[in-house]
Formats: structure tokens, C-alpha cells, sequence
């Protein structure tokens, strides 16, 4: 009794002012006391380890960087030097060239032509080909067009020549030079027996190009000639049927003009393979799809293989090259013009009347011109067609 009034007396209060239970031994702490403080620790560790980590990746991209950096620098260092080994395998007698190959070349430069491009190739490497070159060892001759250079490493080089071949002999002022099919002139060096012949005005120098257009056209139809009619036509000129090809034995053809010129030496050759051409004094191919063999007065065209006023494109486009070698074969054997080969279309055939008053047609065939102007024609080609 007295205790417990002693205890809530204000001696005691004053005595323990924490109360009794802070006197007690052993006495256990609030709960969350000893806890707090251990949760406390391990979050004041956390933002250590972070500090840690980015701490690591900072010293790892500086090691990284050192590393591009001492690879660039070798880099650069290695540069020049694999620059100076290319530059010195390029001219090195390991990729000179020693074999030499030149194809393409023809007529009587072609040692010349060949000799020039084989010693400017000698001072050349396979790693190192200059097209300019060798185009400039032969710039002094005006038969060459073009040259492309094929490299074989180590040691072979083939050399293509493209030329521009003679197609015509041009005579102007008393002078005769050869001229190719573009209009460059190449000079008296290549002329020959077998070029027709074409008249001009005045002869440009060596490499330059004729002026005009009638030659520019005939040119351009020669240029055009299958090779076993080329060689078999004289002289070209301008007549009152236009652009006319004069061929051996008197035979005129009428191209008109420098149009469609494959289509009418197809067409040419096909009307004069076919038999029934035999003894024509022209061949008019203006109309390639409509071509007609004139006769001259009092001569009767032999019968015809087949009949047909006309044939259509595709047909000519076909011909064979068969038919056109029968027709040189024929031309050149005499003036016989042989049967056509077997399978090789007709051709039509326009007979010339015996009076220019009565003109008439063969059946079958494409009209016929007037006799008048197929001896006007063969007066002016200077012989008499005789087929």
C-alpha cells in the first residue's frame, strides 16, 4: 500500500522520470529499435556499389578507346607503306608485260599498226594498261577506230584493233585517196583496184572527213555492202533515178538515196539470184519490198522461177547468204547469174518494152520502166549493160 503510493508520489516522479521500467534489467528495447538501424546500413551501401560500377565501366571504355587508338595509329602508319608496295608491284618486272597479242588488224598498215601498239605495250605493266597510250601510238594511222586492251596478269596483254576499213576511192582534183564508210579520209596508202570509184569537189587532208551530202550517202550505201557485192561494184553516183551503184558488166542499181541501205542490197541480191534477172541491164531497190529488174530494148527476160509482184520485208530479211555468194559467183563468172539456191525466194522481174510507146509488164511482175530511160541510164554509166 505504501509502495504504491510512494511510486505515484512526485518524489518518486522526480526520482525516475522515465518511469520503472527503465530501471529493469534485461528489459527488451521497442520493437523496430535494432532492425531500423540495420536497414539503415544497407541502403547507405547501395549508392557505393553504383558509384563502383559506373566507376568500372567508365575505366573499361577508356581501355577501349586506347585500344582504337593504337589501332588507328598502326593503321596510319601501315598506310603509306601498303601504298608504296602497291605502287611499286604495279611497275615491277614481276607484272611487266612480255606477251603481246594484237588481233583485228588488216591491209597493208598492219605490221606498221601491230609494231606500234607491240612497243608502246612493252613499257606498260598488266596492273597498269593505258588505253590513252596506245591509242596515241596509233593516232597516225586513220584506219584504226578504236583499240580496248585485255590484261592477263602476270605477264599477258591482248590488244582488239576495230578499224574503218576503204570503201570507196575518192577522186577530186586529178588525186585519188581512200576514203571509209563514216567519211574519214585515209589516205592513198590504202587504195586499190577493187574500191569503187566516187567524185568530189576537193580532197580533204588525212583523218579529216568529206563534206556533202550525196558523198556522205554513197558512202553510207557502200558502207552497207554484203562482202561478196561489195567488191563487185565500180562507181557510185547521183542520176536521174538518184543515188545509182554502178557494177561490173554495166549493171545499174537504183538505191534513190542512202536510206534503209541493208534492206536494198538484200534486195538486190535477191532479185538478181533468181534467174529470171538474167540479162538485166538495172535493178531498181527504192522500194525494198518492190524491187524490178529492167531489160533493155529487144532482149526477153527468161521465164520466171515463180511469180509475185512483190514480197513482204521479213521474206528479204531472210535471204541467205547462200544466194548472195551464187550471185557473186555468177557476176564475176562471165555475166552467167546462176539459178537461186534451193529454198531462196524469187524475185519479180519488170520487162522493158520493145517500143517506149507501148509499155508492158510480165505477168507477175513489178512494172517496168520505160526503155528510154534505161538507155539513158546505161549511156551515163559509160558501158552498155549487157547482163
Amino acid at each position: 500500500m505504501d509502495r504504491s503510493l510512494a511510486a505515484r508520489s512526485p518524489l518518486a516522479r522526480l526520482t525516475h522520470p522515465f518511469g520503472a521500467s527503465s530501471g529493469r534489467r534485461g528489459a527488451r528495447p521497442p520493437r523496430g529499435t535494432g532492425g531500423g538501424r540495420a536497414r539503415a546500413s544497407v541502403g547507405l551501401t547501395r549508392p557505393l556499389h553504383g558509384i563502383g560500377g559506373v566507376a568500372r565501366a567508365g575505366v573499361a571504355a577508356v581501355r577501349a578507346r586506347r585500344r582504337a587508338r593504337i589501332a588507328l595509329v598502326a593503321l596510319l602508319i601501315a598506310l603509306p607503306a601498303l601504298a608504296g608496295g602497291w605502287l611499286w608491284l604495279r611497275h615491277s618486272p614481276l607484272a611487266s608485260v612480255q606477251r603481246v597479242r594484237v588481233e583485228g588488224v588488216h591491209g597493208p598498215e598492219a605490221g606498221a599498226i601491230e609494231a606500234a601498239l607491240v612497243d608502246a605495250a612493252r613499257h606498260m605493266s598488266t596492273l597498269d594498261v593505258s588505253a590513252g597510250a596506245l591509242r596515241s601510238a596509233v593516232a597516225s594511222f586513220p584506219v584504226v577506230r578504236e583499240v580496248r586492251a585485255s590484261p592477263s596478269f602476270p605477264h599477258g596483254l591482248r590488244i582488239s584493233v576495230i578499224e574503218q576499213l576503204p570503201v570507196a576511192a575518192l577522186t577530186a582534183n586529178g588525186s585519188r585517196t581512200a576514203v571509209a564508210a563514216d567519211g574519214v579520209v585515209l589516205g592513198p596508202a590504202l587504195l586499190s583496184s577493187a574500191l569503187p570509184s566516187l567524185t568530189g569537189s576537193y580532197e580533204p587532208a588525212v583523218g579529216q572527213r568529206v563534206s556533202g551530202a550525196a558523198l556522205l550517202a554513197g558512202l553510207t550505201v557502200l558502207g552497207a555492202a554484203p562482202a561478196p557485192l561489195a567488191g563487185l561494184a565500180t562507181r557510185v553516183f547521183t542520176g536521174p533515178k538518184g543515188l545509182t551503184v554502178a557494177m561490173r558488166d554495166g549493171l545499174l542499181a537504183y538505191f534513190g538515196d542512202a536510206t534503209r541501205p541493208h534492206a536494198k542490197w538484200l534486195s538486190l541480191a535477191r532479185v538478181l539470184a533468181d534467174s529470171s534477172s538474167a540479162g538485166a541491164s538495172y535493178v531498181d531497190v527504192r522500194l525494198p519490198a518492190r524491187p524490178a529488174a529492167g531489160f533493155p530494148a529487144g532482149v526477153t527476160p527468161p521465164a520466171a522461177g515463180t511469180t509475185g509482184a512483190s514480197a513482204s520485208a521479213g521474206e528479204q530479211a531472210s535471204t541467205s547468204e547462200s544466194a548472195v555468194a551464187a550471185l557473186a559467183a555468177g557476176l564475176t563468172g562471165g555475166g552467167e547469174t546462176p539459178s537461186p539456191a534451193k529454198g531462196a525466194p524469187s524475185s519479180p522481174s519488170a520487162t522493158e518494152p520493145s517500143s517506149p510507146s507501148t509499155p508492158s509488164e510480165s505477168a507477175g511482175s513489178a512494172p517496168s520502166e520505160a526503155s528510154s530511160g534505161a538507155k539513158a541510164e546505161g549511156t551515163e554509166s559509160g558501158s552498155e549493160p549487157t547482163g
